[in-house]
């Protein structure tokens, strides 16, 4: 299976690659921008990824204006509802507003609260039906 880690802080990045290293194959964006453009190529080369952690607060483009972007390009390549990639948001603020507007108006799958620790993100991982 196929996950992209979506962080700014390089800290965030190797601990995210090294918990979800052990379930997928893990490829890397700094931002929003490359997330989206990520999420393009894999289409476009039939290797769609099925997890994006992403953090909320990057440079260039935010992680929820890019899952915006996701699931619009999701409706345009006809995506089916249930083939949809799990995205997982990560931050380190614990705002119940963001977390509200994350799920409902951007389209989250879920939300994960910093500092990730490996047993919130297994519990999430098996949750979400990614692993066993």
């Amino acid at each position: 299976m196929k996950c992209l880690i979506v962080e700014d802080d390089f800290i965030s990045r190797r601990i995210l690659r090294e918990l979800l290293g052990a379930y997928f194959d893990c490829e890397i964006a700094v931002d929003g921008e490359e997330a989206v453009t990520a999420f393009k190529m894999a289409h476009d080369a039939k290797t769609p990824y099925d997890l994006i952690c992403m953090d909320i607060m990057m440079p260039k483009m935010d992680g929820r204006e890019a899952l915006r972007l996701v699931r619009k390009l999701e409706k345009e390549l006809e995506v089916p509802p249930n083939l949809e990639v799990k995205v997982v948001m990560t931050t380190a603020l614990d705002d119940p507003k963001t977390v509200f507007d994350s799920f409902y108006q951007d389209g989250a799958t879920a939300y994960l609260v910093k500092p990730i620790s490996k047993q919130k993100l297994v519990r999430e991982l098996r949750a979400l039906g990614l692993i066993q």
